[in-house]
């Protein structure tokens, strides 16, 4: 069986340099064929507008041709997640209905997940062992600054990312973000198992 191609589309460079690592993660772990696109960024502000999102989609289908699905990452930031994701994922639905797509809103910021599974990062790029997660992580506005507050070393979205995505437990933060456990739920039904699983 062929992978399945994923497209994510995300808002920031941090996100296009991370993402595409947590997706291939997931892969590994839940035993799915996926070949991962290199992610597209889309500012949050155009990524949300009328019409925008819709011409992403289009573009999006156009270079998959007819073999694969679309999955959009946006921050909640102060936005309510439970309005905001339906709302994007209606309207990607109707941009193209025979396209399989999902729209993951990371509530408030996508960095919650990093601080749901924080200890799995003790100690490792500049995060003190004896760090602990805060209590609801995906409630707390300002996660990246968070985590930033903790290092020991300034933080860098397009450097630390990437490597946090590739270390961060993916069974802590699913158990302890509502979010997070939706993009795998969300990945588990664009991707399909191999055939025998």
């Amino acid at each position: 069986m062929r992978p399945t191609c994923l497209l994510p589309i995300v808002e920031g460079h941090g996100d296009a340099a991370s993402f595409p690592v947590i997706l291939r993660r997931l892969a590994g772990r839940l035993g799915r064929p996926v070949h991962v696109l290199p992610a597209w960024r889309v500012p949050r502000q155009r990524l949300v507008r009328m019409g925008e999102l819709e011409r992403i989609i289009e573009l999006g289908a156009r270079k998959l041709a007819g073999t694969g699905s679309i999955l959009v990452l946006v921050d909640a930031d102060d936005d309510l997640a439970c309005v905001l994701g339906p709302s994007l994922q209606a309207r990607a639905a109707r941009a193209r209905p025979d396209l399989l797509s999902a729209v993951v809103v990371a509530n408030r910021e996508k960095e919650s997940w990093f601080l749901a599974s924080i200890e799995s990062l003790a100690g490792r790029r500049g995060i003190p062992a004896d760090v602990q997660a805060p209590e609801a992580p995906d409630a707390i506005r300002g996660a990246k600054e968070r985590i930033a507050g903790c290092m020991d070393r300034p933080y860098s979205e397009v450097t630390d990312q990437p490597a946090l995505a590739a270390l961060f437990d993916l069974d802590l933060a699913r158990s302890r973000s509502p979010s997070f456990d939706k993009l795998v739920r969300e990945f588990l039904r664009l991707v399909p198992e191999a055939p025998g699983e």
